[in-house]
C-alpha cells in the first residue's frame, strides 16, 4: 500500500550480483501517519497551485489593468468632434473625450497630457478628432490648432443686449427673434433669482442686460440661442464669482448687487477713458443716493437705451429733443428719481471693479477735456462750468 512507502531514497544496496541499486524501503509498522500526513500536504500543495495557475490565466485581463493603463493604439478612425468647455481641467477634458469615445480611459489622457509639457497650452473650444486614438495621440491633436474649430466672437464691452443680439446673429445666422425669445427668461439662462433683489424700494425688473459678459467666444458648430446666452451669463457668474462683486458692492457701497451692476453699466457708458469708470460710477452713486438735487441720475445714456429698447435710433445729446429728454413715459427717463430700473449695457471687467471700488469723492458732475477721453469732475456747478471751458478750449465740446 502506499501508505508503507517511503518517499525517500534508501542508502545503497548491493544486489545478488554485487550490483548497486536503489529502491524503496518499507516502513517500519506505526510509522506511517506522520508519512501520511506529509504526503497529504503535498498533494493539497500541487491541488491549489493548479487551481492558481488556472485562475491566473482566467483573471489576466483583469489583474493586468491594475497595473496597465487602458488605452487604444494608433491615430484612430473616423472622426468626432468634441467641445472643451471653459475652465476645464485635465480631468474634465479627459471625461469629455471618454464620452466621445475618442480615448479608452480618462488615466490615458491625463498621463500622456502629464508626460507632454505643451499639454497646458490645450484651450478651450471645439475639436475635430477621431474616435479610439491613443491618449499620446489625443494631446497631440489638440494640440495642433488645424484640428481646433475656429467659430470665434467677441463682444465688446458696453454692447446692449439688442446690439448684441444683431451680432450672434450675423455670426450664427439664428434669427435675432430666437435671441430676443431666449431672453425673456433670464432665470431659465442660468442668473439666479437673488440677483434682482433691491435695496431701494424698487420694484425688479427681470431683465437680461447687464448679465450677457462681454469677451470671446467660441460658438459650437450646433449652438443654439438659448445654449449662446446661457455660455455668456455663465461667464458673468464666473467673472463676478471670482472678483466677490456682489459681497464686495453690499459691504463697501451698501448697495445690492443688482444697483451696483447698473452703476458698472452706466461707467461703462459715460466714462470716455478706463481710468475714470471708478469716478464716473461715484458720480452715479452721489446722484442717486448722495446730495444731488434732485436724487436722479440725469445721464443722456439712459434716454438713448430706452430709444433703442423701442426700435429707435440712438442720439447725441446735442440731437435729443427737450421732449425726448423729459419724457415721462420713458421709465429711464435722465429725471427719474433714484436709480434706473435695469443695466443700460452688458460691463466689462473694468467697469464692474469701478462700481465696486470707487474712489473717495463728493462729485457730482463730470466733463471730457481731451481727445484721449479723459474727464474732469467737479463737486459744484461752479466747478463744472470751470471744466467745460477747459474742453471748448481743448476743442472737445462748442
Amino acid at each position: 500500500m502506499i501508505d508503507d512507502l517511503d518517499l525517500g531514497f534508501d542508502e545503497p544496496e548491493r544486489g545478488e550480483k554485487g550490483r548497486h541499486r536503489r529502491g524503496f524501503r518499507k516502513r517500519k509498522s506505526g510509522s506511517g501517519g506522520g508519512r501520511g500526513k506529509t504526503f497529504l500536504a503535498l498533494l493539497m500543495a500541487l491541488l491549489l497551485l493548479g487551481t492558481i495557475g488556472g485562475g491566473a490565466f482566467y483573471g489576466f485581463d483583469r489583474i493586468q489593468n491594475y497595473f496597465v493603463t487602458p488605452d487604444y493604439d494608433g491615430g484612430g478612425t473616423g472622426e468626432v468632434t468634441v467641445e472643451i468647455k471653459n475652465g476645464a481641467l485635465l480631468a474634465d477634458m479627459a471625461d469629455a473625450l471618454v464620452a466621445a469615445d475618442v480615448v479608452k480611459s480618462q488615466k490615458a489622457f491625463i498621463e500622456a497630457a502629464d508626460a507632454n509639457s505643451r499639454s497646458k497650452n490645450i484651450q478651450p473650444g471645439t475639436y475635430k478628432l477621431r474616435k479610439q486614438m491613443s491618449g499620446a495621440n489625443a494631446v497631440t491633436a489638440m494640440l495642433d490648432l488645424k484640428n481646433k474649430i475656429v467659430n470665434g466672437l467677441t463682444i465688446p464691452e458696453g454692447r446692449t443686449s439688442f446690439n448684441i443680439y444683431k451680432l450672434l446673429s450675423e455670426k450664427t445666422k439664428i434669427p435675432v427673434k430666437d435671441f430676443q425669445a431666449a431672453a425673456k427668461d433670464p432665470e431659465g439662462l442660468g442668473v439666479p433669482d437673488w440677483w434682482f433683489k433691491r435695496d431701494d424700494g424698487k420694484k425688479s425688473v427681470k431683465s437680461i442686460e447687464g448679465f450677457l459678459f462681454p469677451d470671446t467666444y467660441e460658438i459650437p458648430p450646433k449652438a443654439t440661442a438659448e445654449s449662446i446666452l446661457k455660455l455668456m451669463v455663465n461667464r458673468f457668474l464666473s467673472v463676478t464669482g471670482e472678483m466677490k462683486f456682489a459681497d464686495q458692492v453690499q459691504e463697501k457701497r451698501k448697495v445690492s448687487p443688482y444697483e451696483a451692476l447698473i452703476v458698472a453699466s452706466l461707467a461703462q457708458a459715460e466714462a470716455g477713458n478706463k481710468d475714470d469708470l471708478g469716478k464716473v460710477a461715484r458720480v452715479a452713486y452721489n446722484r442717486a443716493y448722495g446730495e444731488f438735487p434732485c436724487n436722479c441720475l440725469e445721464m443722456d445714456v439712459t434716454v438713448n437705451y430706452y430709444l433703442e429698447s423701442i426700435g429707435k435710433p440712438t442720439k447725441t445729446s446735442g440731437q435729443m429733443t427737450a421732449a425726448e429728454l423729459d419724457d415721462e413715459k420713458n421709465p429711464y427717463n435722465r429725471k427719474l428719481r433714484g436709480m434706473i430700473p435695469t443695466p443700460i449695457n452688458n460691463p466689462g471687467k473694468e467697469a464692474l471693479d469701478g462700481a465696486m471700488n470707487t474712489p473717495p469723492g463728493k462729485w457730482l458732475y463730470f466733463v471730457a477735456i481731451d481727445k484721449q477721453g479723459h474727464s474732469a469732475f467737479a463737486e459744484n456747478y461752479e466747478q463744472q462750468l470751470r471744466n467745460e471751458d477747459r474742453a471748448r478750449a481743448a476743442g472737445v465740446i462748442k
